[in-house]
C-alpha cells in the first residue's frame, strides 16, 4: 500500500477500497475532495462497471457495444489481483458543493473517482433531512 503524505493515496481508504473489490465489501462512507463532500456506498469496481452496464443494455448498437465494453471492464477488474487500487467506486452518491442541495438531489447515481485526489474521509453517510436511513 502507499504512504500517506501528499500527493498519495490514504493507506487506509486504499485497504477498503480493496477489500470492496476482492470480497464485495461494500461501507457508507464520505470523502472530502477538493472542497466538495461526496457521500454513498464504497462498492467494487466490478459492481460499478456492471450497474454501468446495465443502463446501456437497451440501447442502440452503440449503446449495446458500451455495455459489453463495460461488463468486460468489470469482469476484468475482479479478476485483477493488484496489491494496489487507484480509483474508488460509489453506489447512492450524492455531492455537496456548500451549503446548497445535493447534485445529484433526486434518484441513485454512481460515482467513481481518484484515491490520490481523496483529501480525507469518514465512515457513515450523510442524510438530508427528509431521508430516512435504511
Amino acid at each position: 500500500m502507499s504512504g500517506s503524505s501528499g500527493g498519495t493515496k490514504d493507506n487506509i481508504l486504499e485497504f477498503f477500497v480493496q477489500a470492496a473489490n476482492q470480497h464485495d465489501f461494500t461501507l457508507d462512507i464520505t470523502l472530502n475532495v477538493k472542497g466538495s463532500v461526496i457521500t454513498g456506498t464504497l462498492i467494487s469496481a466490478n459492481e460499478y462497471f456492471n450497474t454501468l452496464s446495465e443502463t446501456f443494455e437497451e440501447g442502440n448498437e452503440i449503446a449495446q457495444f458500451l455495455s459489453e465494453q463495460l461488463a468486460e471492464a468489470g469482469q476484468a477488474a475482479q479478476n485483477n489481483n493488484s496489491s494496489e487500487a487507484y480509483f474508488i467506486h460509489m453506489k447512492e452518491t450524492k455531492v455537496y458543493c456548500g451549503d446548497s442541495k445535493p447534485t445529484p438531489s433526486k434518484g441513485e447515481f454512481l460515482w467513481r473517482g481518484k484515491l490520490a485526489e481523496i483529501d480525507g474521509f469518514f465512515l457513515g453517510k450523510i442524510f438530508e433531512g427528509n431521508q430516512k436511513e435504511v
